[in-house]
């Protein structure tokens, strides 16, 4: 199968390129990277040109116009040509193996669940090029050298394959379709119809998770398994009235069993 990956961006060109440089170091690489751009200047698109040469992207932007990245997320679809695509963020930095992972865990009929790992503000300016190559941001040894706290938390980060496996498979969190750390069939996805484009920002992910498990479309568990680092970062976007819109309209789609979007593709 081909392998595309999504990555929304908004005016955050320092940690794109954190990002990108963990996508050039994927040990299963990405046959397309389609960047969904929801405005940002023009500082991010000569980003993206200068890698142009070195990652497969292609950029889809619009204006400006606040928070539309369900919107954007759709342009991105649309010229998206791969069997299956993972959706992610521009803070969310790929361990090695984060390709190779979802690539081995994808099944008919199947959404993949990830999460991430968040850091602090200070490790997130830190960690430089090298640190993400040489795979050094992923390990735990380093990081706590570097300040992290110790916590629960820190077991996403522990590298042995059988005790991811049994993470996943314990984990009380739900699998749900998170927007930083998702896959899917990109059938699947125009078959819903993509994302609902009213939706602003708050779980407007997740309920296009949701319609794909009233379709029959269940969810898996990769969290321990598909590492990202989530940088640190500020949400000016945050809008109480307008995530209990997105409340509003979950609750139907769970309520009513909706499987396709009439706001989407």
């Amino acid at each position: 199968m081909t392998l595309g990956v999504i990555i929304s961006t908004y005016n955050n060109p320092e940690w794109l390129e954190k990002t990108l440089w963990g996508y050039m170091c994927q040990s299963r690489p990405a046959d397309e990277i389609v960047i969904a751009d929801d405005g940002s200047r023009d500082d991010t698109r000569r980003l993206i040109e200068r890698y142009s040469d070195r990652l497969p992207l292609r950029h889809v932007w619009h204006e400006d116009d606040g928070f539309r990245k369900t919107k954007i997320l759709n342009e991105a679809l649309r010229v998206a040509q791969s069997d299956y695509l993972v959706f992610t963020d521009q803070d969310c930095v790929p361990r090695r193996d984060f390709l190779a992972v979802h690539t081995a865990a994808a099944e008919p009929g199947r959404f993949l669940s990830g999460g991430a790992f968040r850091l602090p503000m200070d490790i997130s300016r830190l960690m430089s090029r090298d640190d993400i190559e040489s795979g050094r941001a992923f390990d735990l040894t380093w990081l706590r050298a570097n300040g992290l706290p110790l916590s629960f938390k820190c077991t996403k980060l522990v590298q042995k394959p059988w005790f991811s496996r049994l993470m996943n498979t314990v984990t009380p969190a739900g699998a749900t379709w998170n927007g930083g750390n998702a896959s899917t069939w990109r059938e699947l996805l125009l078959a819903a119809r993509g994302f609902d484009e009213r939706l602003r920002y708050g779980g407007e992910d997740r309920e296009l998770g949701e319609r794909l498990v009233n379709a029959g479309v269940r969810g898996k568990q990769v969290r321990y398994s598909a590492v990202i680092l989530h940088l640190d970062h500020g949400r000016p976007y945050v809008n109480q009235e307008a995530i209990e819109a997105n409340n509003a309209i979950r609750r139907e789609t769970r309520a009513r069993g909706i499987t396709v979007t009439e706001h989407g593709l």
